[in-house]
């Protein structure tokens, strides 16, 4: 993958970028930003905004659920203007916590899809990522694999590899699921993948895709992004490793439901002290540079319709997503996770 920065530049370039002032900013030349994404890509997203508006990002990141308990904590003394986060259902969560305020943008609405936005105005996606599975062309496609429910089949006894249950992308693909089939079928899903399991869950998605080649499973479940970050290495070993890697954007026949996608999203908190700058930067991560960046820059499909798409994804092939519908998902989530658990999916 392209070469990172050391954890002390990135402190660095942090600094520099986002806190290199003294003494109190006008009002309207900051945004106070509360983001669980954690990508250099955004921190440059962030810096061609201030150059283009002169309004300074102040970035506080941290884990989606404890940013939501910090502003509905600090009330409404809290500097938060801008919550993102990844995960459909982390963006209900927070519209159902009360720190998020109703927006009716004109730029957002042209912008963003119905289908991404939040029906009262609360957040709308910025980015869309796909969970499927992956598998080795070496070996072929695995034959009787086009949903999701087929992962239970025995036929992939001992095939797949995948991040634990808890993870709030499986968490949400259990969801998804449960939405769909019911609770009954969901639990024997459930039981059925856990014993078609090839290790115990562990890592992140790129570790899941990296063990295919030596056999210790056949199949991967990973959103496209990592797979992608991949395709875009200059390393050789990157290269052939996304060669060989094959995709499956699941339940794709006619009135099947779509892959499922999950997004990236951002609201304007309720109490924002800088309301006009976070309405400007929220519109801004709409705009063409800002998807682009989102696009090129961290692999993810973006949320507008004529932003580009990275080749390494365009190289997966095209799909039809599954809708969103984000207060669904975080309804569904803690029920869909005590079935993934109980089955063995841990």
């Amino acid at each position: 993958m392209p070469a990172r920065p050391t954890r002390r530049l990135l402190a660095l370039a942090a600094a520099a970028c986002f806190a290199a002032w003294s003494g109190p900013a006008d009002a309207a030349d900051e945004v106070n930003l509360y983001s669980s994404r954690h990508y250099d890509s955004d921190r440059a997203l962030y810096e061609e905004f201030t150059r283009e508006t002169g309004i300074r990002v102040r970035l506080i990141e941290g884990d989606a659920d404890q940013l939501i308990e910090r502003i509905r904590n600090e009330g409404a003394n809290s500097p938060a203007d801008v919550f993102i986060t990844v995960d459909a259902a982390r963006l209900a969560r927070a519209a159902s916590a009360g720190i998020l305020a109703p927006l009716r943008s004109p730029v957002i609405e042209q912008r963003i899809p119905e289908g991404l936005r939040d029906r009262d105005g609360q957040w709308f996606a910025v980015s869309t990522r796909a969970r499927v599975v992956m598998y080795d062309k070496e070996k072929g496609a695995p034959q009787g694999l086009a949903r999701y429910e087929d992962l239970a089949d025995p036929r992939f006894r001992g095939q797949i590899c995948v991040r634990t249950a808890s993870h709030p992308y499986n968490t949400s693909l259990g969801a998804s699921i449960l939405a769909a089939n019911g609770p009954e079928r969901t639990e024997e899903w459930a039981k059925g993948f856990a014993a078609n399991l090839a290790r115990p869950p562990q890592g992140g998605d790129r570790d899941q895709f990296r063990a295919i080649p030596s056999g210790q499973c056949g199949l991967a479940i990973a959103n496209t992004y990592y797979l992608a970050a991949i395709g875009a290495s200059e390393r050789a070993e990157d290269k052939a490793l996304f060669a060989r890697i094959g995709v499956i954007f699941p339940n794709q026949a006619p009135g099947d439901r779509g892959a499922h996608v999950n997004i990236s999203g951002a609201g304007l908190v309720k109490t924002a002290p800088n309301r006009a700058a976070a309405v400007r930067f929220l519109e801004y991560l709409t705009s063409g540079p800002a998807q682009e960046r989102f696009a090129l820059g961290n692999m993810e499909y973006p949320a507008v319709a004529d932003a580009p798409l990275h080749p390494a994804l365009r190289a997966m092939g095209s799909f039809r997503p599954e809708p969103v519908d984000a207060e669904r998902t975080n309804a569904n989530a803690t029920q869909a996770l005590q079935i993934m658990q109980r089955a063995g999916w841990r």
